[in-house]
Formats: C-alpha cells, sequence, structure tokens
C-alpha cells in the first residue's frame, strides 16, 4: 500500500467503532443527567422548604433524609431489574410488537402496566427509533398530563417500560361503550386533552398521534397521553415517517355504508382490530403530515377536531373500509369532511371543529385562543382535574381492569428466564432471527431508566 492511498477499514471495523461510540455517548449523557437531576431535586426541596416556613433545624433534618434517599436511590440504580422482580397478573393489551400486562412489583406491592415490546420485531418492522421515542420522551416528560413511566429495562429478547397503571381504559374502549357524548361530556375531555397537548408542545414535542387509544383515562377518569413513538422535536434516531405502506393495506371485512347507525357499527366492529394491526388507522392524521411538506404543533390540533367529531357524531369524519381509502378521504378533506345533519350540534361546537379540522395556516394553533373560544365557556382551566370527571370510572379494587379487553388464551407464567430462553434459541443452529438481535443488541443500548420517585412507593392508593 503506498503512503498517499487510504487507509481501508473494514466493515467489522467500522460496527465495532460504531458501538463504542454509542456507549461512550450514552454513559456521558447519562453521567451529565443523573447530576443534573440530582441538582433539580435538592433545589425544589430547598423551595418547597422556604415556601413552608421552616426553621434551620427543619431544614437540615429534611436535607439529611434527603441525602439518604438520594445514596438509595444509587444503590437502585445500580441493581438490574427483570420479569421475575413482577408478579404478572393480567394481560390487558395486545399489539403487532408486543402486549401489554399488569403486574405487581414484588417487593413492594405497587401495581404497574408493563409494556413488553420484542426486539425481533423491532429490528425487523424498523421500530426501534419508536421505542426509542416513546422512552425516552416519558423520561423526560414527568407531568400531570403525561403517564408516567418508572423503569425501563431490557433482557435478550424483550424491552419492558413499566408505567403507572391507569384503570379508566381509554378513550377509544370509552366511546365504543356510550356511542355518543354529549357537548358537555365532549367539552370535558377536549378541554383536558388541550392540555395534555399543551404540556408536550411547550417542552418542543409535536405528538402526530394523537387518537382516543393514546388518551387514557386514571382511576377518577381524567385524562393522560401516551404513546409518544411518532413524536418529533426529539434526537435525530427517533422515526420520521409512518404509514409509508398504505397502498398495500387490505379491507378489514367493513362495509362503508350510508345510514348512519351502520356507518357507526362498521366503525366499531373493526376499531379493535385497526389498534391492534400493524397499520393503524390515518383517520386522525393531519393532511400535512401525509404531505411531509412541513407542518408544525397545529397537527396535534387537527387530531383533537377528529376525536370531538367522533365523540359527537359516533365515527370520525374519514372512516372507510381501508387505512388507504381513509388516506385519500383526508387529502380531499374539504370535500368529504362533512356533518350529518341527522345529529343536532351547536354553533359553538361547529365553530371550534372548523376551527381544528381546516387549512393549517387558519386553524387555531394556540392555547390561549382555543381556551377563550366559546365551546368551552365555563370551563375552570386551573382546577378542571381536581373537579369530577364528565363519566365517573367505577373500580373494585387498585388491579381492576374491567375497563380493558380479556385475554384468556395468554399464558402469564414463564417457562423459563427470558435469559436462558434467549440463549437457549441463540445457541440454537439457524436461528437467524435471534442471531440479528444478537448482532444488533447495541442499538438498545441506554434503554434502562429508574425514576426517583418509583424508588419511595408502596401500595397503590387510587381511589
Amino acid at each position: 500500500m503506498s503512503m498517499t492511498e487510504p487507509m481501508r477499514v473494514s466493515s467489522y471495523t467500522e460496527e465495532k467503532v460504531n458501538k463504542v461510540k454509542s456507549s461512550l455517548e450514552d454513559y456521558y449523557h447519562n453521567l451529565i443527567n443523573q447530576h443534573s437531576e440530582r441538582l433539580n431535586r435538592l433545589k425544589q426541596l430547598e423551595n418547597s422548604m422556604n415556601n413552608e416556613g421552616l426553621t434551620e433545624e427543619q431544614k437540615n433534618e429534611k436535607r439529611q433524609l434527603h441525602a439518604v434517599r438520594e445514596t438509595e436511590f444509587l444503590r437502585m440504580k445500580r441493581s438490574k431489574l427483570n420479569v421475575n422482580d413482577f408478579e404478572h397478573l393480567k394481560v390487558i393489551g395486545r399489539g403487532a410488537f408486543g402486549e401489554v400486562r399488569l403486574v405487581q412489583k414484588k417487593d413492594t406491592g405497587v401495581i404497574y402496566a408493563m409494556k413488553i415490546l420484542r426486539k425481533i420485531d423491532m429490528l425487523e418492522k424498523e421500530q426501534v427509533a419508536h421505542v426509542r421515542a416513546e422512552r425516552d420522551i416519558l423520561v423526560e416528560a414527568d407531568h400531570t398530563w403525561v403517564v408516567k413511566m418508572y423503569y425501563s429495562f431490557q433482557d435478550h429478547i424483550n424491552l419492558y417500560l413499566i408505567m403507572e397503571f391507569l384503570p379508566g381504559g381509554d378513550m377509544m374502549t370509552l366511546l365504543m361503550k356510550m356511542d355518543t357524548l354529549s357537548e358537555e361530556q365532549t367539552q370535558f375531555y377536549v378541554a383536558e386533552t388541550v392540555l395534555a397537548i399543551d404540556s408536550i408542545h411547550k417542552l418542543g414535542f409535536i405528538h402526530r398521534d394523537i387518537k382516543p387509544d393514546n388518551l387514557l383515562l386514571d382511576a377518577k377518569g381524567h385524562i393522560k397521553l401516551s404513546d409518544f413513538g411518532l413524536c418529533t422535536g426529539l434526537k435525530k434516531s427517533h422515526r420520521t415517517e409512518y404509514y409509508k405502506d398504505l397502498n398495500k393495506s387490505k379491507p378489514l371485512n367493513c362495509r362503508d355504508t350510508n345510514p348512519m347507525d351502520s356507518k357507526k357499527q362498521s366503525w366499531r366492529n373493526r376499531r379493535r382490530q385497526l389498534a391492534y394491526s400493524t397499520v393503524g388507522t390515518p383517520d386522525y392524521i393531519a393532511p400535512e403530515v401525509f404531505m411531509q411538506t412541513g407542518y408544525n404543533s397545529s397537527c396535534d390540533w387537527w387530531s383533537l377536531g377528529v376525536i370531538m367529531y367522533e365523540m359527537l357524531i359516533g365515527y370520525p369524519p374519514f372512516c372507510s373500509e381501508t387505512p388507504q381509502e381513509t388516506y385519500k378521504k383526508v387529502m380531499s378533506w374539504k370535500e368529504t369532511l362533512v356533518y350529518p345533519p341527522e345529529v343536532p350540534l351547536s354553533s359553538q361546537a361547529l365553530s371550534l371543529l372548523s376551527s381544528f379540522c381546516c387549512d393549517q395556516d387558519k386553524r387555531l394553533n394556540e392555547v390561549d385562543e382555543i381556551k377563550t373560544h366559546p365551546f368551552f365557556n365555563g370551563v375552570d382551566w386551573h382546577h378542571i382535574r381536581d373537579r369530577p370527571a364528565a363519566i365517573p370510572v367505577q373500580l373494585k379494587s387498585i388491579d381492576d381492569t374491567s375497563n380493558f379487553d380479556d385475554f384468556p388464551d395468554v399464558d402469564l407464567k414463564w417457562p423459563v428466564t427470558a435469559q436462558q430462553q434467549a440463549s437457549n434459541r441463540m445457541n440454537s443452529s439457524g436461528d437467524s432471527s435471534h442471531s440479528k438481535v444478537q448482532k444488533n443488541d447495541w442499538v438498545f443500548g441506554n434503554f434502562t431508566f429508574h425514576r426517583f420517585t418509583g424508588m419511595t412507593q408502596r401500595r397503590n392508593h387510587p381511589f
């Protein structure tokens, strides 16, 4: 090799360099974040003590207790969680890439929702950035209006997100039960969703996938946002496209007939299937997101307008037999967005709907303007979460799952530990799928997370 010829680097070396680079970046990123979070917690403690007017002796006692908790938290972070630290009670959700289980942490007795995602599916279906985006925003968005994540960890087979259990179910289930909502009920849920969307916009995120499935209800019936896999405003590694294979989607055994009752029934019949499918439903996505010619946070307000329409009418305005047909209706919304005359809507409701579902440059986008819209007359924006919900949630216990689907065919027992199962599969000959996971497992680096408040939690008391 001559002195002027550039040195060639093998693909093996490049891969190793990328892995080391990623590991180092994650390591120092975590160190900086941990230090910043610790300083913020101490600052919050000092502010709280000053507001309470404590004596210096009382302050020192609280500081010492806080220091002990910080030490315990560091010790907890060094311990590795795994599936055997939780008692698996019931499957409460199932999707294209995994499932959600109701679990109880054995040492504290706290009830959680455990989201389990298969690594091989994340890799083969190009979902790595999706789950990374969701994990990252759940870490950052420690907020009243966002579902709280307490832990995340992984093994050789799966990724695990341990989140607060919201026993009220989701808005999709509520709408399927209720058929339609009154304008008073709709006002409550739309108002809470406005505050929830605004909370993530203030963090610099755009959700892009606001739909009833992602509006969860807590034990008192109040809204919390979930599923942030399509969020923008995060790292460059996060997913930036979705529904790219709409033209390949197949009909879902539905007849989209004109009579309103038939349309409602056909929508409900296939709604659950759409929620569990890999394609999903584009019913709630703003047209400018599909066009990829530029969009802003107002795309989330379009989605809220579509949800509001479904609350009042009983089905979303663009529902069709296939996602591709729905996509076409969304793109030609000026012709397809119609209001059935059988459902009388107030002028205030029609005005707000048309202010959400309209051209991007004319759409309501400032939260203060939205709050002052006549449809929200009488809403106490500052105390809405302290008031009774429009539709109370009836619960029998802290682990009541009556607002979720049943999956009686699922065996909750793990035949062997996940690590043993992974090793057995990876060592077996011809298992290319798990070899792929083993080779690419480094892309799931920096996934583990422990929330400080999770350390002191004990048994749930949601009532």
